[in-house]
């Protein structure tokens, strides 16, 4: 499969993270390839914001622009950082921001790719909302499955009027003008509740996942984490809002704790709940990053992991193998790694490859639990 992008902006090598042998997916989709057609002719002295680009399609393309890229994703922001550099393009030529950065002036063009969760487009377009005028060009680009109804809904009640592009490879643009007279409702981002049974407030950003309740994954791997006086240092390996590793510090109470995750958001969250709880009372480090990478070998003594099973709307295992395997280099011998995920997903036959061998935990109608322990070198 060629990871060579031809548009009317030139043609670029684009690559997707995490890497993995022989890729079978590109680093963009056709809405990525309509967007940039209908960006042919454009003034390049636009002040341009990109937002929600996947591998960094879009900030390569427009580099000539001078963009700003706005994401909540240290994947997109690395894989846009990457293929610059691959491109024989500046780093510099691409203002990368985090999803919780504050913004500044007005943008003359808005670029949006359509995310997975409605919640962190509601929250993107408050921020953004400042920052437009009457006369700046939005444009919201997406795969036709990825723009129900609720996302023309959405756009109407916080940007203004929408029409739509003719489908293009099953690709569809939303053209939005900015109505000034609208009245934007404040952010309700970060939204909190109370997680039952303890008196824990647990407070999520709009792109972490079931960001206004407990969800019944995460119930469930609640009932069976391990209580341990034995361990020192204790991953929660895609943390999302961190109550797993909130609790595995309850129930573990000498261990240090490590938060990571590559959404922004996600470690945000984790780090007010987890200081809401323990204040400096436990150590804690937060970090966005892609897994592991940044972790020393050998370092942790248990990881617990909910991975994801899909990267913005891509279904796949990618994430999980990376993770499972960056965990076998960061576990001491002896470490474990317990993993939840839905029982469909077969996860144990990665860990068998990666550890060897692995044993059930729990299971119910809908999830499993299994715990693997390091005790030998990779087998991958």
């Amino acid at each position: 499969m060629s990871n060579r992008l031809t548009v009317a902006q030139g043609e670029f090598v684009l690559s997707r993270l995490p890497k993995r042998p022989k890729e079978l997916l590109l680093a963009w989709n056709a809405a990525d390839e309509y967007l940039l057609d209908t960006l042919a002719t454009c003034d390049e002295r636009s002040r341009t914001m990109i937002v929600n680009d996947s591998f960094g399609a879009l900030a390569v393309a427009l580099s000539a622009f001078r963009p700003h890229a706005l994401s909540d994703s240290y994947l997109s922001q690395q894989a846009t950082r990457l293929n610059l550099l691959e491109n024989n393009l500046p780093e510099h030529s691409v203002c990368l921001l985090n999803s919780l950065e504050s913004l500044e002036g007005v943008f003359d063009r808005v670029l949006i790719k359509a995310p997975k969760t409605l919640a962190l487009l509601e929250d993107q377009l408050i921020r953004l909302r400042p920052h437009l005028t009457p006369t700046t060009q939005v444009i919201v680009a997406g795969m036709i499955k990825a723009l129900p109804a609720s996302v023309w809904k959405l756009l109407e009640r916080l940007v203004g009027p929408t029409t739509t592009s003719l489908a293009k490879k099953k690709a569809r643009l939303i053209f939005v003008s900015v109505d000034a007279a609208l009245i934007v409702p404040s952010n309700p981002y970060p939204v909190s509740y109370w997680l039952e049974n303890t008196d824990y407030l647990i407070s999520n950003h709009a792109n972490v996942f079931s960001h206004d309740s407990l969800d019944i994954g995460t119930r469930f791997f609640l009932q069976h984490l391990p209580v341990r006086q034995d361990v020192c240092d204790i991953i929660d390996l895609g943390c999302g809002n961190g109550l797993v590793g909130l609790i595995a510090a309850e129930r573990c109470p000498k261990a240090t704790m490590y938060f990571v995750d590559e959404s922004f958001m996600a470690v945000a969250s984790a780090k007010d709940n987890f200081q809401r709880v323990f204040g400096e009372l436990r150590q804690a480090t937060f970090c966005v990053s892609d897994g592991l990478m940044d972790v020393e070998s050998e370092s942790a003594d248990l990881i617990l992991c909910n991975p994801p099973f899909h990267q913005q709307h891509t279904v796949g295992d990618q994430i999980a193998v990376s993770l499972f395997k960056q965990s076998h280099r960061v576990l001491r011998k002896g470490g474990e790694l317990w993993v939840i995920g839905n029982r469909h997903l077969d996860y144990h036959n990665i860990l068998n490859r990666v550890f060897g061998a692995h044993q059930v935990v729990a299971t119910n109608a809908k999830f499993i639990i299994v715990k693997t322990v390091k005790s030998q070198g990779n087998r991958i």
